[in-house]
């Protein structure tokens, strides 16, 4: 059966922040100069807003040069910022730091990012771009000259085999001068176009972090509207990057999360254990004790900064926002620099869109970001989180403040970054962590969790996490690592159960449970699993993570 087609100025994979904003952005250039642009965004969620989920706090400085009058507009920034605090936890006690800099949070904001998202949407169809929800961009095409031609989107209906069901629908191509790649961290196109057209050549390796968030509605007395909260040390080790935020937002409600970089080597420790075991602290159980928990939701944050940031354009497209991995980690704040990127982008577009010819590439988006804000903010804390990776916590910490009061961001080198997934060591080496039964009351199990993120898969659909050889997660990760796929994912997608036909274990994936965030593509040691798009509409429906 035969795709049909539809022609576009820009197509834009991805409905987040920086997407929603290169859409805005074209449109509002277009009306300024009375041009016609035609704009398509196309999004895997079932709604815009379903697959976006971060801590989060906003810094507002890209949404007010996008609509200045963004108050009066409605949009969902309710809770400013209001006292900052930086803890130190040991197993039972918790001790006050000063904030560093980089957190101090006055002006900005609260927000659910999903929600940004949906009113982005809305902002974004008045001015005339065309949204696609549950749709997800599933292969790029390419022109006989190599250049992106557009995307296509994802058959719907299929069988687990691959062949069409009885309700089959082919993807519909999408074909456009430029299409601009807004898939957020990890985003499975840009990955191909990164590897296609060598654009890591002049950066380091992309690193990555895993964050997993619960929105809770607490007990109005342990209630403080505004407050931000971070902690680090216990229950992570000295080794172990990583540390929770604790948001409190309107309503009496509160956003919780921890973030743990992937390049940890113990291959027994599991992120959602030791989100878990976080809630247990007497200084964070006393927030949750009496509250309830309402949703629950993980995903990958790029942590690799400046000197991770790839080669952004090629013939027919661009990366965007977290596609190339434009996150202040410090900050621990990437929405703002996401949002200026996919603006850049749109101006560089529309101004090759409106010349005399086309070029192939839109050689003005790089050269944009260079001179904009975003180039030296990441630049300045470019040494702070490799510092850790290099001289671990206390190391880390002692480097960051060196280089933040002394260097002022300033100091005359830079430090490398690595591939998280060749930080496992052998499990034989590495000591074995146990991890509490969770009590029902602050902490849960994975399944329990996974129920809240309202993740849904069609059971017959082809599974979308592939393996390149399916003997290696027993041959090699269960005999080197232990199976550390059990415990990296954060839904219980991978399980290593009894083999009644042949003996010992196999690998069992239950694909229906996944969240989207995209650890196991990242910290699989042996780089074997493979992460591809599923039938659109599927994965989690964050309401208002």
């Amino acid at each position: 059966m035969e795709r049909e087609s539809m022609e576009f100025d820009v197509v834009v994979v991805g409905a987040g922040v920086s997407g929603l904003s290169a859409a805005i952005k074209l449109m509002q250039l277009a009306q300024e100069q009375e041009k016609e642009i035609t704009v398509c965004v196309v999004e895997k969620g079932s709604e815009v807003g379903a697959h976006t989920l971060s801590g989060a706090v906003m810094e507002p400085r890209s949404i007010n040069e996008l609509f200045p009058d963004w108050k009066e507009r409605g949009a969902p920034l309710n809770v400013p910022a209001g006292e900052d605090q930086f803890l130190m936890l040991s197993e039972t006690g918790a001790k006050k730091l000063p904030t560093p800099p980089q957190m101090h949070n006055k002006g900005n904001y609260i927000v659910s990012l999903g929600n940004v998202c949906r009113w982005l949407g809305e902002q974004a169809e008045a001015l005339g771009v065309e949204v696609y929800p549950g749709f997800a961009a599933a292969e790029v095409l390419f022109n006989e000259d190599g250049s992106v031609k557009g995307i296509a989107t994802g058959d719907m209906g299929l069988q687990r085999d691959g062949t069409p069901g009885p309700n089959h629908e082919p993807g519909m191509e999408l074909h456009a001068k430029y299409t601009f790649f807004a898939e957020g961290c990890r985003g499975s196109l840009s990955e191909q176009l990164i590897k296609k057209f060598d654009l890591r050549k002049n950066s380091d390796p992309q690193t990555y972090g895993i964050g997993i968030k619960e929105l809770w509605e607490v007990d109005p007395e342990v209630h403080k509207e505004g407050l931000i909260q971070h902690t680090v040390g216990w229950p992570l080790n000295k080794d172990t990057y990583g540390g929770s935020f604790l948001y409190h937002l309107d309503n009496n409600q509160v956003v919780v999360g921890f973030v743990i970089g992937l390049d940890y080597e113990n291959p027994h420790l599991s992120p959602f254990e030791e989100f878990q075991r976080f809630k247990t602290h007497p200084e964070i159980r006393k927030i949750f004790e009496n509250g309830r928990r309402i949703s629950y939701g993980a995903r990958a944050l790029n942590e690799g900064g400046f000197q991770s940031i790839p080669d952004l354009v090629f013939p027919g497209g661009c990366l965007i926002g977290c596609s190339a991995g434009f996150m202040n980690v410090p900050k621990i704040k990437g929405s703002h620099t996401a949002m200026k990127t996919g603006m850049l982008a749109a101006e560089a577009a529309f101004e090759a869109l409106t010349a005399d010819e086309v070029p192939a590439q839109m050689e003005s988006y790089p050269k944009r970001l260079k001179d904009s804000w975003v180039y030296p903010e990441l630049h300045k804390v470019r040494n702070i989180r490799p510092s850790f990776a290099k001289w671990g916590f206390w190391g880390g910490m002692a480097y960051s403040a060196v280089d933040t009061y002394l260097f002022g961001g300033k100091a005359p080198w830079t430090f490398k970054n690595h591939e998280d997934h060749s930080c496992l060591k052998p499990a034989k080496d590495m000591p074995k962590i146990d991890y509490p039964k969770p009590d029902g009351k602050v902490s849960f199990d994975k399944l329990s969790s996974v129920f809240l993120s309202n993740t849904n898969h069609g059971e017959d659909q082809p599974i979308h996490l592939t393996l390149k050889d399916a003997s290696v997660p027993v041959n090699t990760n269960l005999v080197v690592y232990d199976g550390p796929e059990a415990r990296f994912c954060p839904a219980g997608v991978y399980e290593f159960v009894e083999d009644e036909d042949n003996g010992g274990k196999r690998l069992q994936i239950n694909a229906q449970n996944c969240v989207h965030c995209k650890t196991c593509d990242i910290k699989d040691p042996t780089q074997n699993i493979v992460w591809v798009v599923p039938e659109g509409g599927g994965g989690p429906n964050y309401p208002n993570m």
